[in-house]
């Protein structure tokens, strides 16, 4: 039996266009990064935490986007660097909070202002280990996209690219200023910039801290 209040997107490049009545908005669109923390810390330091040295470290993952407006804006919502957005005026994409641990069970949250879809050309959501080996499988990351009535969208980061820290995991794209598209990416890249590249978003990168 299909289960209606759940969709699943399980192969690159499978899609879905979030539904809404006639008439009504979509409202806010809620993006959720939730993971497993295996592993307890140890007192290696930070040189060890820095250097990857210390495998019996936790996992920090973080959530963000790179977001493009319709009026050719482009920039990027994530902890890193405090740049945590606004959900009522532009980019109307906001992150709250920083789970440095992946034990709470509201993991990360990126909210998306569904009503703003004239003003939202694209976002590209991605997760990047900003603490911890870059061990995807232990990290066993999920994404779930919920908005109002409809179903929810779930993404599960499955296809994994141990080494390399940073995962672009799905692509939501503005259609016809109507509603938006939700495409599984799930890719591997070594950093920020190189995915940059990938998606053809052309920002200038540098070193940052939260």
């Amino acid at each position: 039996m299909v289960n209606l209040s759940k969709i699943e997107l399980t192969k690159k490049g499978q899609f879905v266009n979030l539904t809404k009545s006639q008439n009504e908005e979509i409202g806010e669109i809620l993006v959720n990064l939730n993971w497993n923390q295996r592993t307890e810390r140890n007192s290696g330091g930070f040189l060890s935490s820095l250097f990857g040295t210390n495998s019996k470290g936790g996992i920090d993952l973080d959530l963000g986007c790179l977001y493009e407006m319709t009026d050719g804006s482009k920039s990027c919502v994530q902890a890193l660097g405090n740049a945590f957005g606004s959900l009522h005026s532009a980019p109307f994409i906001e992150l709250d909070g920083d789970d440095r641990t992946g034990m709470s069970s509201s993991g990360e949250n990126l909210r998306i202002n569904g009503n703003k879809v004239r003003d939202i050309k694209r976002v590209l959501v991605y997760t990047f280990i900003y603490e911890g080996v870059a061990n995807w499988a232990e990290a066993d990351g999920i994404a779930t996209i919920n908005y109002g009535t409809g179903p929810s969208i779930e993404v599960r980061l499955s296809e994994h690219r141990n080494g390399k820290n940073m995962c672009a995991i799905a692509m939501i794209e503005n259609v016809n200023n109507e509603t938006f598209k939700v495409e599984r990416l799930v890719e591997y890249f070594k950093g920020h910039q190189d995915m940059d590249k990938a998606y053809n978003w052309g920002l200038s990168w540098r070193s940052g801290r939260k």
